[in-house]
């Protein structure tokens, strides 16, 4: 049956792709109860025996997995057997698992509500009774009416009628108990059925998956077009991508350029041209004076005499010393220069102050080649 059913899984899974899992995804553990009794011989309440089990299982896909349960069947009846324990047997199986559902109609992204699961497999079946260990192997088959519940449909609440059948009889020591035999122990009769018939309720408990989910994912497939549509705008995108680096790498070299070209401007020095000054006196001053000599002062008296004959006439005054020496010393030493001759401008020829103007241009050796020479005043009439 279950070769048949894995034929028809192939084909139907085709259909249907889940996401990759992980080896301990689709574990399920659950507990169960009911009751059982022989399917042979006398099937009455004589021989009922509650039970209570446990299940660990694990899917492998959305239609096949395996469980392993353990079943006690509980002495009610007159202990006819012998056992000396409540517990009357055990039963160990090892069941394939086939959901039908998703067999025979696929599996849609989450288990349905109500599900139909078919188990079969084999077990070993340990009875207590006879004043001796009997055992035996066996076969199961069973159906489960499951209803999958919680917000992820993480319990499942099963109803599971099913069959037991002993491959072999039931060996107690060195004698066998043959199946359908009627036995006599003290005056009562026992029916070493080969068959049982029972019915159990259980819950099982899904565990998380690493897929964020207790069940199967379906995988999220494209067809070929809508991929290739895809593919076409990321190739679209990296080749606006690439052109939009290209000409930031442009702009980049660009703004380098000129950073290097402003970069030289400011390390270029100011070079003054030797020229003649717009008004052709000056005062030369001795090295490291401010003072203005008896020698300088026909010059000074030529500006006041072009002022006087030009009484809109303004003058700017520029001081400047030679080189040697701090620079700072130097620069002061030019503003003294250019205020000393507009003092005697003021002082001794009268001109307005508000018509002269005085700046200390610092030391230079750019004005004349003899050095001497740069230790001046210059004068400019700032109204031409």
């Amino acid at each position: 049956m279950f070769i048949a059913a894995a034929a028809i899984a192939v084909s139907a899974s085709a259909k249907t792709t889940v996401t990759g899992h992980k080896a301990g995804d689709n574990l399920y553990v659950g507990i169960n109860g009911g009751a059982t009794t022989t399917l042979t011989g006398e099937t009455s309440f004589k021989n009922f025996q509650p039970t209570f089990g446990v299940r660990l299982g694990k899917n492998f896909t959305t239609v096949f997995g395996m469980a392993l349960d353990a079943d006690l069947n509980f002495n009610v009846q007159k202990n006819v057997t012998g056992s000396k324990t409540f517990i009357d047997g055990l039963d160990l199986d090892l069941l394939g698992t086939a959901n039908l559902m998703n067999l025979f109609g696929g599996y849609k992204g989450e288990p349905r509500k109500f599900e139909i699961i078919a188990l079969g497999g084999f077990g070993w079946a340990h009875g207590f009774g006879f004043g001796q260990k009997a055992n035996a192997v066996t076969s199961k088959v069973a159906l489960d009416f499951a209803l999958n519940l919680g917000s992820q449909k993480q319990w499942q609440v099963y109803a599971e009628p099913y069959l037991r059948y002993a491959l072999e009889t039931f060996h107690v020591a060195g004698d066998v108990l043959l199946p359908n035999v009627k036995y006599d122990f003290g005056g009562f009769k026992y029916n070493a059925a080969r068959a049982q018939v029972g019915l159990k309720i259980g819950v099982n408990y899904k565990f998380g998956n690493s897929n964020g989910t207790h069940n199967f994912a379906i995988e999220q497939l494209r067809d070929q077009s809508e991929i290739d549509a895809l593919n076409a705008k990321i190739n679209a995108a990296q080749a606006e991508a690439a052109a939009a680096k290209a000409d930031a790498a442009s702009k980049d070299a660009k703004i380098a350029d000129l950073q290097k070209q402003l970069n030289d401007c400011l390390n270029k020095p100011v070079v003054v041209e030797k020229k003649a000054a717009n008004l052709q006196p000056s005062v030369v001053f001795a090295q490291g004076s401010s003072v203005v000599q008896k020698s300088q002062m026909a010059n000074v008296e030529m500006i006041a005499n072009y002022m006087k004959n030009n009484p809109d006439a303004k003058v700017k005054i520029s001081g400047y010393a030679s080189p040697e020496g701090k620079a700072e010393f130097n620069q002061v030493l030019s503003e003294k220069r250019a205020d000393a001759v507009k003092n005697i401008l003021v002082k001794k020829y009268k001109i307005a102050a508000d018509r002269l103007v005085t700046e200390g241009l610092g030391a230079t050796d750019k004005l004349f080649d003899e050095v001497e020479f740069n230790r001046v005043t210059l004068f400019n009439d700032t109204t031409k």
